[in-house]
């Protein structure tokens, strides 16, 4: 593309997409695997890869292909009626886990808002009316006002109220934080295994065993928000699988699509309590969609993937380590399996994601003092390797 053609979609994009965050003067093309490349044919290596949306990398040939013969077919009868592929997934998804049903729409924040609904159900129904849920500070659940309400995030608290009534928020990893909220009114409790957004924090697992326990003892569910760490990307199919505890409720987005719009809402039997018209959605259960996530699914499944994510999880550590060891301006690495995080002493964060940028590395910064990483669950030992030494010579400059 040339400079004056680059300048005019640049100004058509600043007038015409709605302002709802700051975006670099870059405009992507195409993608490939662990790359993508700009309109000037620059190549990026992408170590976010769409907020650990595209597990399997950019433009997956299983999902290209899935795509191609799926919307030659069908692409959306109505959510009135079953389809196919949703039939699979659905099946693939209760054989695989520990739920027993699964209502499939379009975003984390829908399934997310879903689990909500459904808690609620359950408490007016089984729990004299209880429709308080617990979640924890700085979580994050999504962008609707419900979602949102429930999401822990301060900066929040004030905007577009009235907010949605009925949230708790208590302290992340803190056992009595949440034994100081439950009631009689409380119907669930709600968290991230792993909190992305507050900077790649991990639940402990006494902690969570902890929760489950007073869960059982209280006749309250408990909901797995599995949006970021679902699908393979700590090194389990879902991240419960690491804890060795199961949840009533999972919510399932981000990783289950490869990229392409897919959320699903998972329930135990004993939970699922809509009646017709509770819930519902003009895009849900798309065959489009669901073809996708089944090809996404049996790639995870078929070619370990899930392998691939522990073993690179283990090779970037180390590598990450090395880095640690020589710049004190690195104080802690965290995550599990291809969520990981550094953390950082002073708050240049922001600062050190432009400059890799200019260097063709994309990263993110959740918070001033750290750098998250969320690549492709099949990423290569090469392509960890040329991370770090892009990290190398971004972090010299801050000795």
């Amino acid at each position: 593309m040339e400079q004056k053609e680059f300048n005019e979609n640049i100004a058509k994009a600043k007038k015409s997409i709605m302002y709802v965050t700051d975006r670099p003067e870059i405009i992507f093309e195409k993608g490939e695997g662990s790359y993508l490349w700009d309109t000037f044919n620059n190549r990026y290596l992408d170590m976010i890869q769409g907020w650990a949306v595209c597990c399997l990398g950019h433009c997956a040939p299983v999902m290209v292909q899935a795509l191609e013969e799926q919307a030659k077919t069908l692409i959306n009868p109505s959510p009135s009626y079953y389809n196919l592929p949703a039939i699979q997934l659905a099946d693939e998804l209760v054989n695989s886990s520990c739920m027993d049903k699964v209502f499939f729409i379009n975003s984390g924040a829908e399934a997310n808002e879903g689990a909500i609904k459904l808690a609620r159900k359950y408490g007016a129904k089984y729990k004299n009316g209880a429709y308080e849920i617990i979640t924890a500070v700085n979580g994050f659940h999504g962008r609707t006002l419900a979602t949102m309400s429930a999401s822990g995030k301060e900066k929040w608290k004030d905007i577009y109220s009235p907010k949605v009534d009925g949230f708790k928020w208590a302290e992340y990893n803190d056992i009595e934080a949440i034994k100081q909220n439950i009631n009689e009114n409380t119907c669930a409790i709600m968290l991230e295994l792993v909190q992305g957004e507050a900077g790649v924090i991990v639940a402990d697992k006494e902690y969570v065993a902890e929760i489950r326990k007073l869960c059982d003892e209280n006749n309250i569910l408990l909901i797995f928000d599995e949006v970021q760490t679902g699908m393979g990307r700590t090194g389990y199919m879902f991240a419960y699988e690491y804890y060795n505890i199961e949840p009533d409720i999972m919510t399932l987005a981000k990783g289950i699509g490869g990229g392409f719009p897919l959320s699903a809402l998972l329930a135990k039997d004993a939970v699922c309590c809509f009646e017709a018209g509770d819930q519902g959605g003009t895009y849900s259960m798309t065959p489009l969609g669901c073809a996708v996530g089944l090809s996404v699914f049996k790639e995870l499944k078929n070619k370990d993937i899930c392998g691939n994510v522990q073993k690179m999880n283990e090779y970037f550590k180390g590598k990450l380590a090395m880095l640690m060891e020589k710049y004190a301006v690195m104080n802690e690495i965290r995550g599990l399996g291809l969520l990981l995080a550094i953390g950082l002493k002073e708050e240049i964060a922001v600062e050190i994601t432009k400059e890799c940028m200019d260097k063709f590395l994309l990263i993110n910064a959740p918070n001033p003092k750290t750098l998250r990483f969320m690549p492709a669950l099949n990423i290569s030992e090469k392509e960890i390797d040329e991370c770090i030494a892009i990290l190398d010579s971004v972090f010299a400059k801050h000795l």
